[in-house]
C-alpha cells in the first residue's frame, strides 16, 4: 500500500469521526442543557442557556418528586412496563417458535397477519369501542394488554429469525425422550434463545415505559397515570419553572437510559444476530 493512499485512508477516517462527532452533538446537546437547567435555581431559569448555575439547587428534584407526584406514577410504569414485557416476550416468544417450525401456507398466512401490525396504523376510534365494551377502558389490564397488542408483532418478527436457526434435530430428540410441548419448548429452545428474549425485553420495556398516546386516551384516572402523563400534566402546572419541568423530564428518562446503557451489547448483539434467518 502506497503513502498516498494511507494518507488519504487516514483522512477518510477523521471525517468519518468529526461527523460522527458533530451528529452526537445534535443528541447530546439538548441532553446537556437539560441536566445544567434541571440543577438550576428559579431565577436563572428565564434564559435558557447552557451557562453553569450559579448555584446548585438539587433539591429541585425532591420538589419535582412530591409536587408532581412521582413516585406513584413511577410504580404504575414499572408495573405496566414490567407485565407487558414479560407477556409479550413470552407468548411472542411461543408464537414466533411455532412460526417457525410449522411452515404450511396457513402458519405462514398468519404469520404475516401478525407482522403487519409493524406498519398498519392503529384506528383509535375502534379500538375506544372495544375498549368500552370489554369494560377494560381506564383499567390497568386494559393498558397491559394495549401494550402487548402493540409489542408483539416486533418482539415476533425478531425472535423469528432467532429460532429458525435453531436445529429441528433438537425438537426431534426432545420428542423421543418423552417432553411435552411445553417442557421442549422452555426447558430446551427457551434458554438457547436468551440474546433474542433480552433483546425483545429491552426493546419491549423501552417502548412500553416511554408510551405517551395509549395511556392518553384509555386512562382517564389521574391515579392510574405512568410517568410520561405526569410530565405532560406537570408541564401544565408549572409552564413557567423551566428547572422543575427539566428535572421532571430528567428523572422520567434516568430509568430507560441506564436500562439502555448497560443493555445495550444484548440489544446490538440480538439485533445483528437475528438479521439473518435461517
Amino acid at each position: 500500500m502506497s503513502k498516498s493512499t494511507k494518507t488519504n485512508r487516514l483522512i477518510q477516517i477523521i471525517l468519518k469521526n468529526i461527523l460522527a462527532w458533530l451528529a452526537s452533538l445534535l443528541v447530546l446537546i439538548p441532553l446537556l442543557l437539560i441536566i445544567i437547567t434541571s440543577v438550576k435555581g428559579d431565577g436563572e431559569t428565564m434564559a435558557i442557556s447552557m451557562a453553569l448555575p450559579k448555584t446548585w439547587s438539587f433539591g429541585n428534584f425532591a420538589a419535582v418528586i412530591e409536587k408532581g407526584k412521582l413516585g406513584r406514577s413511577a410504580l404504575n410504569s414499572l408495573f405496566y412496563a414490567g407485565c407487558a414485557t414479560i407477556l409479550t416476550v413470552t407468548f411472542g416468544s411461543m408464537a414466533a417458535y411455532v412460526f417457525s417450525r410449522r411452515r404450511t401456507r396457513g402458519f405462514a398466512a398468519l404469520y404475516m397477519f401478525v407482522v403487519l401490525g409493524l406498519v398498519i396504523p392503529v384506528n383509535y376510534v375502534a379500538l375506544m369501542k372495544v375498549m368500552q365494551i370489554t369494560h377494560l377502558n381506564n383499567s390497568a389490564l386494559g393498558i397491559i394488554l394495549l401494550y402487548m397488542a402493540m409489542q408483539t408483532p416486533f418482539t415476533v418478527f425478531l425472535i423469528y429469525g432467532f429460532v429458525s436457526k435453531v436445529p429441528v434435530d433438537l425438537d426431534e430428540a426432545a420428542v423421543l425422550d418423552g417432553c411435552s410441548p411445553l417442557t421442549l419448548y422452555f426447558k430446551i429452545i427457551f434458554p438457547m434463545l436468551k440474546s433474542a428474549i433480552i433483546t425483545a425485553g429491552v426493546l419491549c420495556f423501552l417502548n412500553t415505559w416511554n408510551e405517551f398516546v395509549m395511556p392518553l386516551y384509555f386512562l382517564n384516572s389521574s391515579e392510574k397515570w405512568p410517568m410520561t402523563l405526569a410530565v405532560y400534566n406537570f408541564f401544565g402546572q408549572f409552564e413557567t419553572n423551566w428547572n422543575l419541568i427539566c428535572a421532571d423530564v430528567l428523572l422520567t428518562c434516568a430509568p430507560v437510559i441506564i436500562m439502555y446503557l448497560l443493555c445495550q451489547k444484548y440489544i446490538v448483539g440480538g439485533q445483528t444476530a437475528g438479521a439473518v434467518k435461517g
